[in-house]
């Protein structure tokens, strides 16, 4: 049992400086892991071939992944360090201040914790005492108070007391906080190996959640903004030393990751975290699960649902299966970079909520001359990432063509929950204004970290459905972060007339292929505006009163782009004048928009 004396004489500053040493090499780790992606996996991608490409991208990939266990694991035992240091730090302090005390009243602390203090001399001495001093021990069950008790009660025995009381709860809360932090650093181990599995990443989560709970009020999780606007999130962010920032970046990588407001690069070093740990966690559900059975079987009845399948399912496992889809989905971007020039990938934001959410950037958004930010329609989830990931990284290639001296950031936007049914889901508004405060938080964000509306020319581009969510976003009180909107296939922007949106009618864009049928479905789900006027085709009046208006009519006032693709998907085509208008808006080379 340490002693009050051990407590008194610590030296903490050991703690503090192991935990600067394991700081340094977790952001070593996470630099080195940028390093890998960029300067050396880059590299590999596009000058090797074959069986040479493939062994070295295996090999950089593990190298990439083993940073990234590092950089999490590392901080974790530097946080454990340090709030460690913090809580012995406090029982010390208290402890002291019990001494000085005692030493104020000329009591003495004896080796044991005991007090020995002196009998008032305004008592008489008791029948059979010699002594004029008398010892106070902690867990007296109610210590003296001047003032109340017994009329002839020592008022030293009660002040010797409560010093005795008090330097036992600091010595006793010191041995707490030395063995709850010496059983987690304990376990903030890796075993010997060079490859970092799911296993250890299970068991990093593990261990987070562990210190979470051990650094309690050393690095609080309340006091993470939550709901506040990306000013006052920067703000937050702004006031914290390095060190507190690196560490709640390892800690509380989920919150911090999802911080509007904050700079691309931490996001993305806090969601890599999250993304390898929700990796691991749902592959090993799906394994548990065993291996998909066979959806349909045939019987004497006939062709049925698998009783094993619809089992299988009840557990999770179409749900499982498709997380893991999106999550490769984004981890196969991360490996695309360098091919064909394409720029490093950033994680925004990455959660497995409902249908699961990605925010991913091409490029650094934050220095950006130019910057896209793309919201999918109906359907768009998690597990359908690949598709929309791989349609920005065509707007970056085209964007990028158009103006090779500038920096540019196309941006795949599933952060809100959109409709994931034609009928009814995609026919109701509410998708559109529950996603419109986080989209705007989005922008505001993107805004605020590049340093003001001048910064960056921003477009937001609305596909289907998402076009209704931007249109509730761009009509929703307070200004909306974008310079440009481009909508695609759109059933409607809740608004009658182009000029109704933030941005003005001159810079609002519309694409609507021939054969797309969404158009005139939005108008029968009514997600369209309504003003007095006359619509048009060709300029050649066929209604007039109060109409319903889509961005495709002309009646809208938007600028109606030239579309050579078909159908509702096929906006994003390789060498289509579709994909090459749309970076013509993003870029600022309106008079290169090729019109209808």
């Amino acid at each position: 049992m340490p002693t009050w004396q051990q407590l008194r004489d610590a030296k903490f500053t050991e703690y503090e400086e192991a935990s600067d040493g394991w700081g340094k090499v977790s952001n070593g780790a996470d630099a080195a892991r940028i390093r890998v992606d960029q300067e050396m996996s880059a590299p590999i991608r596009t000058t090797q071939k074959g069986e040479a490409q493939t062994s070295a991208e295996r090999d950089l990939t593990r190298l990439s992944r083993n940073y990234q266990y590092l950089h999490g694991e590392c901080g974790l035992v530097r946080t454990a360090l340090n709030g460690l240091a913090s809580e012995l730090s406090g029982a010390q302090k208290k402890l002291k201040q019990a001494l000085e005390d005692a030493a104020g009243l000329k009591f003495t602390v004896n080796e044991d914790g005991s007090v020995e203090y002196p009998r008032s001399t305004e008592l008489p001495m008791s029948p059979g005492t010699s002594s004029s001093t008398e010892v106070a021990r902690p867990g007296a069950p109610v210590p003296y108070l001047p003032g109340a008790g017994e009329a002839n009660g020592d008022p030293n025995k009660g002040k010797a007391e409560d010093i005795a009381e008090r330097i036992s709860q600091a010595v006793n809360s010191a041995v707490e906080i030395d063995t709850r932090y010496a059983r987690i650093l304990r376990e903030l181990k890796a075993p010997d190996g060079l490859a970092v599995t799911d296993d250890m990443l299970l068991d990093e989560a593990h261990d987070m959640g562990d210190v979470q709970k051990a650094v309690g009020t050393y690095l609080d999780k309340s006091s993470i903004p939550q709901g506040k606007s990306p000013g006052d999130n920067k703000k937050w962010w702004d006031g914290l030393t390095q060190e507190q920032r690196e560490e709640y970046q390892t800690l509380y990588p989920a919150e911090i990751g999802a911080l509007d407001g904050l700079p691309s690069a931490t996001r993305d070093s806090s969601n890599r975290i999250v993304l390898d740990e929700a990796h691991a966690q749902v592959q090993y559900k799906i394994d548990q699960l065993g291996p998909e059975p066979e959806k349909q079987v045939v019987t004497a009845g006939g062709i049925i649902t698998n009783p094993e399948w619809t089992a299988w399912n009840a557990m999770g496992g179409n749900k499982y299966r498709d997380q893991l889809k999106g999550m490769d989905a984004v981890r196969a971007r991360f490996d695309q970079t360098g091919v064909d020039g394409l720029p490093p990938a950033y994680l925004l934001g990455f959660d497995l909520k409902d249908n699961g959410h990605v925010i991913l950037a091409n490029g650094n958004p934050d220095t950006a001359d130019n910057t896209a930010v793309y919201v999918p329609g109906t359907k768009s989830k998690l597990a359908g990432a690949h598709g929309d990931i791989t349609r920005m990284t065509r707007l970056w290639n085209d964007t990028n063509s158009l103006a090779p001296g500038k920096t540019n950031s196309t941006i795949t936007w599933i952060g809100y929950d959109a409709p994931q049914s034609i009928t009814p889901e995609a026919m109701e508004k509410h998708f559109a204004y529950d996603g419109a405060p986080k989209l705007n938080n989005f922008l505001d964000g993107l805004q605020t970290v590049q340093g003001g509306p001048d910064a960056s020319h921003t477009t937001v581009i609305g596909h289907s459905y998402g076009s209704t969510t931007v249109g509730a976003a761009s009509k929703a009180p307070g200004h909306f972060a974008a310079d440009d909107i481009v909508v695609a296939g759109s059933p409607g922007m809740l608004v009658g007339d182009a000029s109704d949106l933030d941005v003005g009618k001159n810079h609002v864009w519309s694409e609507a292929a021939h054969d797309d049928m969404v158009p005139l479905g939005g108008k029968v789900a009514h997600l369209g505006g309504y003003k007095w006027g006359v619509q048009t085709w060709h300029g050649l009046p066929y209604d007039a009163g109060p109409i319903q208006t889509v961005p495709s009519d002309e009646a809208f006032g938007a600028h109606r782009m030239a579309v050579d693709t078909g159908g509702h998907s096929g906006y994003w085509d390789e060498d289509s004048y579709s994909l090459q208008n749309q970076a013509a808006v993003v870029t600022g080379r309106y008079d290169q928009v090729v019109d209808p």
